[in-house]
């Protein structure tokens, strides 16, 4: 295979021994060697295809370690409820109406990424989605991924009358006059999806039952939006046997489109025990990196577990998955078996409890075991600090400030601006990874470095302003200190002599702009396996 040379680059490296160069050589899917460009040039050899990069930043290409995958394929092949596109109930119902217009009756009709705390109105119900259809069941995914509200054809379709009881770690939203709205929170989702898969009461249930066609044909899709905007390798942290089985089948096909980790669900745990499955697993390609559970529910939908309740009145209780005992069982089983462990968990009360399963985790671990707090949505300081003593990575989602941070400024007071603290992160050692969680947020890695440097909302509140990090903290968090957070620092996420040659040459050189100009940056080139896979 014939050599790349990328020259006239403003090369950032995360090499500590070379932080900086001009130029970058690649061959044979690695990294040869970053330097001059006289370097770079005699390291790639005759024949190198040469790239002059007009002094735009060059880096290793973007990790996204919380990140969707196949769950955000199927999202961008459906109704985007996506605020500000859609910014009201009625607004919600003509984007439905006209999905179903264009739908045969009977089948289902999905949108995502709702985000009802924006809507003048508030919360749309049952009886609003059937004013754009009763010929078809309709979901619509909050933007949390932990809520969905459905028409009335939905409820009758799975057989749920008004006297469903509320599963354990979930609920259905009533009316004041006990009757259901069609709102259903975390684990009651379980019960009013066409599933592909049965999760009990481990989280959020998003596994569609859809043909494999479509899941493949939507993956490949996929490929476009990611790649353009420099993503080349994700960590999928809620893999079912659905999303493993199409990932699988990606590879085989050879349409699998960036490199995928991914992080088994707790409810598989006594199975791939039986099978004597650890992580981690797999290859450079299709790799399991840890296993993930859910500790309580989402900061967005109001179900995340506070020591004093939030909310304008104080009306968000949270809720948790599981009892703590249980969790800490859990936990401290899949640890023993090997598994890196990774613990969605948002409020101050629910990081206690998974506090108490990774200090459990930590007396039956290996020697390196690095566990996941996924959102870290609300640590308090001597949480944190508690963090150092077993090495926790924080995986942060600095969207989130950006799209919701009005919201929560609102419903959090003060404590608003101390969620997701990477400041106090990065400054008692710890090593915080940046991430996305797309489909629930926005994919591109420029929206969360922009995010995690700006600390505003989208109306430009501060929020936690004395938690922003960097720049160049910012893009090692979504690179470098990314591929630690999946265990693969030693051939990803830095362009150094002998690693994997993925590259991203942003559109131009970020250093020194704003979060504003941050946010419209994107590829001019990507790289992935020393290959050329989207140019601008």
């Amino acid at each position: 295979m014939p050599g790349l040379l990328i020259h006239n680059a403003a090369v950032l490296t995360m090499d500590d021994s070379r932080p900086r160069a001009r130029a970058l050589a690649v061959r044979d899917g690695r990294v040869l060697l970053a330097g001059t460009a006289e370097q770079a040039r005699a390291a790639a050899g005759p024949g190198a295809a040469e790239i002059d990069a007009g002094g735009r930043t060059v880096l290793p290409g973007f990790i996204d370690p919380h990140n969707h995958l196949l769950s955000t394929a199927e999202s961008l092949a459906a109704v985007d409820a996506r605020y500000p596109a859609v910014g009201s109930a009625a607004e919600l119902v003509a984007a439905l109406a006209a999905e179903a217009a264009r739908t045969p009756a009977g089948q289902w009709i999905r949108a995502f990424s709702m985000d009802d705390a924006k809507y003048p109105g508030g919360r749309p119900t049952r009886r609003d989605l059937d004013g754009a259809t009763t010929e078809h069941p309709v979901i619509v995914y909050h933007v949390s991924g932990h809520q969905a509200v459905v028409n009335s054809a939905a409820l009758a379709w799975s057989g749920i009358g008004e006297d469903v009881p509320d599963p354990a770690g979930g609920s259905f939203v009533r009316d004041e006059g006990g009757r259901l709205t069609g709102m259903v929170t975390d684990a009651a989702m379980e019960l009013l999806l066409p599933l592909a898969v049965d999760i009990g009461c481990h989280g959020p249930n998003f596994h569609t039952d859809l043909p494999t066609e479509h899941l493949l044909g939507w993956l490949s899709d996929a490929a476009g939006p990611y790649l353009s905007a420099g993503v080349t390798t994700v960590c999928d942290p809620q893999v079912s046997a659905r999303e493993l089985r199409v990932y699988r089948a990606a590879r085989e096909a050879g349409t699998l489109p960036l490199r995928t980790f991914g992080m088994p669900l707790s409810h598989q745990l006594d199975a791939l025990t039986q099978a004597g499955l650890a992580s981690p697993f797999g290859d450079e390609w299709l790799r399991l990196t840890g296993m993930k559970f859910y500790s309580d529910g989402t900061l967005l939908g109001g179900t995340a577990k506070f020591t004093v309740p939030y909310g304008e009145r104080g009306q968000f209780p949270g809720s948790m998955y599981h009892h703590p005992d249980q969790l800490v069982d859990l936990v401290t089983r899949a640890a023993r078996e090997g598994w890196q462990v990774a613990i969605h968990t948002q409020g101050d009360a629910a990081m206690e409890h998974t506090l108490a399963a990774i200090a459990s985790a930590a007396k039956v671990s290996g020697p390196d075991p690095r566990p996941r707090v996924e959102h870290c949505g609300y640590p308090t300081v001597e949480q944190a600090r508690r963090f150092t003593e077993y090495g926790v990575i924080p995986v942060n989602q600095p969207n989130f400030l950006y799209d919701s941070g009005r919201d929560f400024l609102r419903r959090l007071g003060d404590r608003a601006h101390r969620l997701q603290p990477m400041r106090e992160e990065l400054d008692l050692g710890l090593r915080p990874a940046l991430s996305s969680d797309s489909f629930v947020s926005s994919l591109r890695p420029m929206d969360t470095i922009a995010n995690a440097v700006g600390r505003t909302t989208r109306e430009g509140d501060e929020i936690g302003a004395d938690q922003a990090v960097t720049l160049h903290e910012a893009l090692r968090a979504h690179t470098l200190d990314a591929a630690h957070a999946v265990g693969m620092e030693d051939r990803l996420g830095a362009l150094k002599p002998g690693y994997l040659a993925d590259v991203v040459v942003l559109d131009r050189d970020v250093e020194g702009l704003g979060p504003d100009e941050l946010r419209s940056v994107d590829a001019w080139l990507t790289v992935l396996d020393g290959e050329v896979v989207h140019r601008a």
